[in-house]
């Protein structure tokens, strides 16, 4: 086995989820993923934790199969949320043998999927709990990269030195945590700003996330305002949406449009009231990952971007007495902010041209 995948497995229970002596563990994996479960379940044996390993969340040929059989009238599943209910640590793996393995799942099925498991989603954010990828030649494929290179991407980008990317990041924690607005620009097609007044700024450095590499925080609801083109991909569903772009008045989306898979961005938004407002801003910062894969755990974190996300607002980032944006979905969209763009916080601009103000380069 590849060294660097047991390091990567030290680092998921040492750094990520801080296993402890008896915690009930769920490891939620593809097969593919099959080696970096077991190295998992060797550290777990080590520190004397018990773990399952379900591909309940991450097998998507199965999820496929029962979604198109299925009536689309989905309720809540006891028996899984049971499980999440009698677990301490939640470890979901990244991987797969097809990227577009449910994209013929009508989406309005999908949604209405994720709408009955949201408490179960919610049970499994009380947890301690890491997303993580391990990288599969599907991935690798879909990243338009060779099986090695991609393995070498993604483990440059997770077994690092955490503490000093905290450190790094911690310098923009501290410019938002006490701000009331930001304005994010990109050219001539992005021009939005919000309330974060009373928010708290999270620095993500590995923990819930690995790899990690932003910080982010949660809009007022009501408060954005303007246009945003995102002009990097993504894929959802199984589907890929180019070029969406999103239109705010009074904190809700008003109206929408993408070039590609326009029907897939319309069911998401129309999933439930909190899915047209949105529920987290996030600023990229790990210069390790260098180039966009297709792959929204590491390129929501390129340095060079912005990214926004419509729906569910994580609890940790709503301040005390503010309202939190609630929804059963959450998706991240970017916007690349390399060329022609800046962020104004407060009235000053802390990021021009991707370049950061506390960056060597920045032009005042």
């Amino acid at each position: 086995m590849d060294a660097r995948i047991r390091e990567h497995a030290e680092i998921i229970a040492n750094h990520s989820v801080d296993l402890q002596e008896g915690d009930n563990v769920v490891v939620d994996a593809h097969p593919v993923a099959e080696d970096l479960v077991v190295a998992l379940h060797e550290v777990i044996g080590d520190h004397g934790a018990n773990p399952i390993t379900t591909s309940q969340r991450t097998g998507k040929r199965q999820q496929r199969a029962f979604l198109r059989a299925a009536d689309p009238e989905f309720e809540t599943p006891e028996h899984e949320l049971a499980l999440i209910e009698n677990t301490d640590v939640y470890i979901a793996i990244r991987a797969s043998d097809n990227v577009t393995q449910t994209s013929d799942v009508e989406p309005e099925t999908q949604a209405a999927y994720q709408q009955a498991h949201q408490p179960i989603l919610e049970e499994r954010l009380s947890t301690r709990w890491c997303l993580t990828q391990f990288p599969a030649p599907a991935n690798a494929q879909l990243a338009e990269m060779s099986t090695e290179g991609y393995e070498n991407f993604v483990w440059d980008a997770v077994n690092k030195d955490w503490d000093e990317q905290r450190e790094h990041q911690a310098n923009m924690v501290e410019i938002m945590d006490s701000a009331e607005e930001i304005r994010i620009v990109s050219g001539d097609t992005t021009d939005v700003t919000m309330s974060i007044d009373g928010n708290p700024t999270l620095n993500d450095y590995g923990e819930h996330n690995l790899p990690g590499g932003e910080v982010f925080t949660a809009p007022e609801p009501d408060s954005v305002e303007g246009e945003v083109l995102f002009d990097m991909p993504l894929y959802h569903q199984g589907r890929e949406i180019t070029d969406v772009y999103l239109e705010f008045e009074g904190g809700e989306v008003v109206s929408h449009s993408a070039e590609k898979n326009e029907d897939v961005l319309t069911e998401v938004l129309e999933t439930d009231a909190g899915a047209r407002r949105l529920g987290e801003l996030g600023i990229g910062m790990n210069r390790d990952i260098d180039q966009f894969t297709y792959n929204m755990l590491f390129d929501e974190k390129m340095g060079d971007t912005v990214h926004m996300a419509v729906g569910r607002a994580y609890n940790d980032t709503v301040g005390e007495g503010n309202e939190a944006n609630d929804s059963a979905v959450h998706v991240d969209m970017i916007v690349d902010m390399s060329e022609d763009s800046f962020i104004e916080v407060d009235g000053e601009v802390v990021q021009r041209d991707g370049t950061f103000r506390f960056e060597d380069g920045f032009d005042e």
